[in-house]
């Protein structure tokens, strides 16, 4: 598919792994030059090879909001421009309500939230030269909930509300602000975590059991292709919108889930 995406610069934070380097390889695939912001340089290196070096890469600790700026700084160094922004970097770490703190979760929200903010602030001036477009990466938690992760719903619910706020402030300048929405979708992080089950066969079958579409975990790939489909201009007029890309897992009649 051509998506009108050559040699558009995109960055793309968490970009080496997981969902975020399922984007930068169907980025690449269009012709985009994706911008990784990781905090891992190998992990970073690994993900532009396996474009074949038609990506590029930062390294940047984000929950520093000095690295944050210094990423941008670097991206508009060596690029001149920036075209889009995929805010995907986070961590559902687990910090509760009972069993959590105040140090522990204003931690997350800065593991999960505040460089959405950074990185969406440092990148606007260039972003307002090429009406470029946002794509949040946001997560079923803000709605669902799923207890025991009080500061990673936090986040999400922060992620969300800032797409819609974002999409009002910057209608004036042309840019487009959207969120896909994840529900149950397998990554390297994702397989870690059910591996830790007693027993990962079976949970994973009980979660699968429960996705309306095609009783199967998202890809990456899936998650991507919406990701660049709202990056590009064949999306020119959707702006502020909470896209959920999870086989109906949200939404639909749980009763679906044995028909």
């Amino acid at each position: 598919m051509n998506l009108g995406l050559k040699d558009k610069v995109i960055v793309v934070s968490g970009g080496a792994k997981g969902i975020g380097e399922g984007i930068v390889k169907v980025l690449a695939a269009e012709g985009a030059i994706p911008f990784i912001i990781g905090r891992n340089e190998e992990d970073n290196l690994l993900a532009v090879a396996a474009t074949g070096g038609k990506a590029m890469q930062v390294v940047a600790e984000l929950t520093r909001p000095e690295e944050c700026a210094a990423a941008i700084k670097t991206i508009m160094d060596r690029c001149g421009r920036i075209d889009g922004l995929v805010n995907n970097a986070g961590v559902n770490d687990g910090v509760g309500l009972e069993n959590g703190s105040y140090e522990a979760f204003m931690a997350s929200l800065h593991k999960s939230l505040v460089h959405y903010y950074l990185l969406a602030h440092h990148a606007l001036p260039a972003l307002k030269v090429s009406r470029g477009a946002i794509v949040n990466i946001s997560s079923k938690t803000a709605e669902t909930g799923q207890g025991g992760t009080s500061a990673y719903a936090a986040a999400n619910g922060g992620r969300n509300a800032l797409t819609r706020e974002w999409a009002v402030e910057l209608l004036k300048y042309g840019i487009r602000v959207n969120a896909i929405v994840v529900a149950e979708c397998w990554t390297p992080l994702y397989e870690k975590w059910i591996k830790t089950l007693p027993d990962p066969g079976g949970k994973l079958k009980e979660i699968e059991s429960k996705i309306p579409l095609g009783n199967r975990m998202t890809t990456s790939e899936e998650i991507a292709n919406m990701t660049v489909f709202l990056l590009s201009e064949a999306s020119s007029h959707t702006t502020g919108q909470l896209i959920h890309v999870d086989g109906g897992y949200v939404h639909l009649d749980r009763a679906l889930a044995n028909a």
